[in-house]
């Protein structure tokens, strides 16, 4: 019998594989064991979560037993997604932070002045995302524990500088260094992994202070260089068309959906919008409000970009952006 795994399953298991610490592996694990479906096709596979479950959760009793075995550095997830921020020395990723958030991280004209991470909230229309600057990557030191910041991350901001010596080598250097981490930077993640030991990273590439470029001769030349495979945006601290731009494309790479929750007969919280990933159903949306209402959901009305207002939907369809959603249990 297929197992017929859910996107919700998936999501949780490609969180599971990226952790880096047990109690993200607990969390994860919980979800999956949760979100997967409870049929004979897939009896083994429920067996085999419970039993990591146990693993894990016997290994951090341990660690609160004995205490941690060498000290390491977490940022803890807020807003609608984490994007890291990366990049060699001195291409600009503190001034971007600066410009974009309310952090206000250490910046200097000399390379590795960032040695801790430094995260901020990027407001982008009704919701934030978390950037987090990150020490460079670099051959001639990197943090340990930098890999770890990466991997636990859901999207890579690769921040090359456009007027270095050779940004396409530049970032070629970071992707094998990483790839020594087992960690492999994509323009998007495949659905099926061919080692499960590598985190694949959805990565955006970024051609920074491109306003030293206005002809857009040199952007030009690096993206032929690096090849058709990522596509190479330009960016730039000192310009607000270009921050705008890098927010839009920070949303779209994290593959979520907003959506408003709209009681019967009152109106719609436009500041408040539920955030969830690409492909969750109206099911998903009634659990995330409350497991009740998941239980004793019956159908749902939506209002969204080409539907008829107050259509009529069952709780397996799939929500859309900025669909506004009405209830009914």
């Amino acid at each position: 019998m297929p197992a017929n795994l859910t996107p919700q399953y998936l999501e949780a298991e490609r969180r599971y594989r990226e952790a880096s610490t047990p109690e993200e592996k607990l969390e994860a694990l919980k979800r999956m064991l949760a979100e997967i479906p409870k049929h004979k096709g897939t009896e083994k596979l429920q067996a085999e979560i419970k039993r990591k479950i146990a693993r894990v959760k016997n290994e951090i009793q341990r660690a609160a037993k004995h205490g941690p075995k060498t000290h390491t550095i977490h940022v803890r997830k807020e807003g609608a997604g984490q994007v890291a921020l990366v990049g060699p020395p001195n291409s600009g990723k503190s001034s971007l932070i600066a410009a974009l958030t309310h952090a206000r991280p250490e910046v200097a004209e000399f390379p590795f002045t960032t040695r801790m991470p430094t995260p901020g909230m990027m407001d982008f229309e009704n919701i934030q995302i978390q950037l987090i600057d990150l020490p460079p990557v670099s051959d001639e030191y990197m943090e340990y524990w930098v890999p770890n910041l990466i991997r636990n991350a859901d999207v890579c901001a690769v921040i090359l500088d456009l007027t270095a010596g050779d940004p396409a080598e530049d970032f070629q250097r970071i992707r094998e260094i990483l790839y020594d981490k087992k960690i492999c930077l994509v323009p998007a993640v495949p659905e099926e992994v061919e080692d499960i030991r590598y985190a694949y990273k959805k990565s955006v590439l970024f051609a920074n202070k491109a306003d030293e470029d206005p002809g857009g001769e040199i952007l030009q030349l690096v993206q032929e260089m690096i090849g058709s495979e990522f596509v190479l945006h330009p960016l730039s601290s000192r310009d607000s068309r270009l921050l705008e731009r890098f927010r839009r494309l920070m949303f779209e790479s994290l593959d979520i959906v907003r959506v408003y929750s709209k009681p019967p007969g009152k109106s719609v919280d436009y500041d408040q919008p539920f955030v969830l990933p690409k492909g969750s159903t109206l099911y998903d949306l009634a659990e995330e409000i409350h497991r009740e209402f998941a239980e004793k959901l019956r159908f749902a009305r939506v209002w969204g970009e080409g539907k008829f207002d107050g259509q009529r939907v069952n709780r397996d369809y799939v929500l859309m952006d900025g669909d506004i959603i009405e209830l009914h249990i």
